[in-house]
């Protein structure tokens, strides 16, 4: 996942309410062409482009062209509120681009207006919708983030809308995204729930993950005219599984990401436990690929088609001349200290290992 700017034409609610972005601190096209170069040649194989709000880079088309003449087998997909995609979608298909999601959090023109925050009409993303499926783009995943007592009354229109027109809706929990959207557990609809309301009125049955570590979790209708998918990443958090590598400025951060490698953008691995691995912000002026994005312990090239799922690991603990006597000894201070150590390199299940050794 490359973030390609932190500007958005939308204020969303569950995001960013209030917030002003544009900082200038974001990758730029060779940077892009250079992640997904090195990430590639690590076995990535997915690679979906997000914002902010993508659109608004004016390069987007060409970037989405450089990015499949350049990765070919690569599934190239574009995450956007639509409400560009009438006059873009023609183009970004015309690129490259194969896949597209569009959020879209509500039917009713009133909750959408205030969940977007700009007063933006909820025809301007269903028109979007329609350009990407005239462009040929299909299908059409469409997310909505599910809040209490905002608009969880939308989820059976949601579905009703979609069902059978090959476009697949995927609803959200409301996810904590820091101190900015004050977020609450009470307000968070679980996907159990939302399981529940759809299949009181369209009956539901599970479908298998289309990959490992996909984070949605797959419904079909029962009567086969379509499908929905529920991400539920705070009543059922999917970090064990999760595969997806992210870049953005290093300004930002999220609670359930953590930075692995530094530069102009960082490069985060999805897990909320993971430490994180500081490295140099000159890696974008090394002369090389492979020194360019440092392999940090725990990720190593990989030949399938899904996303990295390795553990990336923090540093051992440094040896200063009292830590190096001490582990040189036999004192008991020697084996806190190891444990200390063993504690910030290795994985809990390494260290029951490690603990049942003792």
């Amino acid at each position: 996942r490359l973030s390609l700017t932190d500007r958005c034409n939308f204020r969303c609610s569950y995001c960013s309410p209030g917030l002003e972005a544009g900082s200038p601190d974001v990758l730029s096209r060779s940077d892009v062409q250079r992640l997904a170069r090195v990430f590639a040649s690590l076995g990535i194989r997915r690679i979906r482009l997000t914002g902010g709000e993508p659109l608004l880079r004016k390069d987007l088309p060409l970037l989405i062209s450089r990015l499949a003449e350049q990765h070919p087998a690569t599934d190239l997909a574009l995450t956007t509120n639509g409400i560009l995609l009438p006059q873009e979608a023609a183009r970004l298909r015309n690129a490259g681009l194969r896949r597209i999601t569009v959020s879209l959090d509500s039917l009713r023109e009133d909750v959408f207006r205030a969940m977007n925050d700009v007063d933006f009409p909820v025809q301007g993303v269903l028109d979007g919708i329609q350009a990407a499926r005239a462009a040929g783009i299909r299908p059409v995943k469409v997310n909505m983030v599910v809040k209490r007592g905002v608009n969880e009354d939308d989820i059976v229109p949601m579905a009703s809308h979609f069902k059978g027109t090959g476009d697949i809706v995927r609803f959200i929990e409301f996810m904590d995204v820091g101190a900015t959207n004050g977020w609450r557990m009470d307000d968070v609809v679980t996907a159990a729930e939302i399981a529940h309301r759809i299949d009181a009125t369209f009956p539901l049955e599970p479908a298998d993950a289309n990959y490992t570590g996909e984070v949605a979790q797959r419904y079909r209708y029962r009567d086969g005219s379509g499908e929905v998918g529920i991400i539920s990443s705070v009543s059922q958090p999917f970090c064990s599984t999760c595969g997806r590598v992210r870049s953005r400025r290093a300004a930002v951060r999220s609670r359930s990401c953590s930075p692995t490698v530094y530069a102009s953008a960082v490069v985060t691995v999805a897990t909320r436990s993971t430490p994180s691995v500081p490295r140099s912000a000159a890696a974008r002026s090394r002369s090389t690929d492979s020194a360019a994005v440092p392999k940090a312990p725990g990720i190593a090239p990989v030949s399938r088609s899904t996303r990295v799922r390795r553990r990336v690991s923090t540093p051992a603990i440094p040896l200063t001349p009292k830590r190096r006597s001490i582990a040189s000894s036999e004192s008991p201070a020697r084996w806190l200290l190891c444990r200390r150590a063993i504690s910030r390199t290795t994985t809990p299940r390494q260290k029951g290992r490690w603990d049942s050794k003792s």
